[in-house]
């Protein structure tokens, strides 16, 4: 990760908030971006960014209403695979009937709409062969991570990341941390050598149970139930876990060497197949070690959800957590600040970067490689896991394996 600023990063006032159970704050108001003529063929008349949405539940309704409130968006098209999703999305953003989209091959209905962005909040599984459509089509991508389950659909990722580049195309991920700026300046610091030679780290996410969305049984229910499926979902390590993991990958710099990993599933056994709780080693270059635990289950006495990192070096030590503090204690100590409306804040600064990107013609595209190294970060932990054994990046990249949706009695 580099120190400097592109053209598509944005800063944003800290604040905290506990992912999924709360959106905690007012969000701040998006930036305006100056459209350059150049930059707005196929625009609406209007000049805002004609976007089509794909997925069309709980969270895509969410960020819908932050592009609305963008200013620079029309929401021209929804996709789903549910009817009911989107059609309450399309009442609620004006969306009309003959652009509301369903089926497992809704997006490509969409694109055939001319839409100049899709964002793409569809369950991880789809993500790769949507981004790849969409990037093929001519649209530019807003993405939500995980990019991918595995590891073939990470670096299809990577490759439509590049695709969009060289067809001028913006193709963002959307991390709410990595575009906080006391995450920003804090791990700019730790890269600076602020607290000196890294010695060992520690990352966490700790929170209770998600709510079924439908009763098991059927193919339907099980993808209305996709956050508890280990193909759908890529398991809480990618689904959920990535937040901070990202943030260790984001302090090293580098891919582990290897990863050691448990798990299992024992406290949450009523829908899905995905563990509830998973702890990991992974050993970086110079025998640095990150240890990651997890658990979605519910909690007994006093609660210890959050999502934190701790990075300690020869110096000072960084501590980071979403919703909380992020500071450096130590030789060079930083004070960073709170990160209370960080879910919220993440997002709205995310959106008003696409815009600015989309509008200004910066086709960098630069938050995809750290995204596809984080996603594989826990497609390492998550393997080793599953298997017991000391896995090994080099070869962990090279799998061809590929998750079974099994999305038989679906309708196209």
């Amino acid at each position: 990760m580099t120190t400097r600023h592109t053209a598509c990063e944005t800063k944003v006032s800290g604040g905290s908030f506990d992912r999924r159970r709360f959106i905690a704050g007012a969000g701040m108001a998006a930036a305006f971006a100056v459209v350059r003529p150049e930059a707005v063929r196929g625009f609406a008349a209007n000049g805002k960014i004609r976007l089509g949405m794909v997925g069309c539940g709980g969270r895509g309704g969410w960020i819908a209403n932050l592009f609305n409130r963008n200013g620079n968006y029309e929401i021209a098209a929804a996709a789903d695979y549910f009817k009911d999703r989107v059609d309450g999305f399309g009442q609620r953003f004006g969306v009309p009937e003959n652009k509301r989209f369903t089926g497992l091959s809704c997006y490509k209905k969409l694109l055939d709409e001319k839409v100049d962005a899709v964002a793409i909040i569809s369950p991880p599984y789809f993500h790769p062969e949507q981004a790849a459509a969409a990037v093929d089509a001519g649209v530019h991508v807003y993405i939500a991570k995980p990019v991918a389950v595995d590891v073939p659909g990470c670096l299809s990722i990577e490759a439509s990341g590049k695709k969009a580049t060289s067809k001028k195309l913006c193709f963002l991920v959307d991390f709410q941390t990595r575009a906080n700026e006391f995450f920003i300046e804090a791990i700019r610091r730790v890269h600076a050598g602020d607290i000196g030679e890294l010695c060992f780290g520690q990352a966490s996410y700790l929170t209770g149970r998600l709510g079924k969305q439908a009763e098991p049984g059927t193919p339907e229910a099980r993808l209305r139930n996709w956050v508890f499926d280990k193909a759908l979902s890529g398991d809480i390590i990618t689904e959920q876990n990535i937040h901070t993991l990202d943030v260790a990958s984001w302090i090293m710099n580098a891919e582990p060497v290897f990863a050691t990993g448990a798990g299992g599933r024992k406290e949450r056994t009523d829908v899905g197949d995905c563990w509830d709780h998973f702890a990991c080693v992974f050993v970086y270059p110079n025998n640095v070690g990150v240890t990651f635990m997890s658990k979605q289950f519910r909690e007994f006495g006093e609660p210890q959800s959050g999502i934190r990192n701790l990075m300690f070096g020869s110096k000072g030590t960084l501590e980071t957590e979403y919703g909380g503090d992020v500071l450096i204690r130590g030789e060079k100590f930083y004070r960073g600040g709170r990160t209370t409306a960080i879910y919220e804040e993440g997002a709205v600064n995310n959106i008003a970067t696409f815009h600015k990107c989309v509008t200004e013609g910066d086709y960098s595209n630069p938050t995809v490689a750290p995204s596809v190294r984080s996603n594989l970060v826990t497609i390492l932990g998550r393997t080793a896991a599953y298997t017991g054994e000391q896995v090994y990046w080099d070869k962990l990249i090279k799998s061809t394996e590929r998750l079974d949706g099994r999305l038989e009695g679906l309708k196209a």
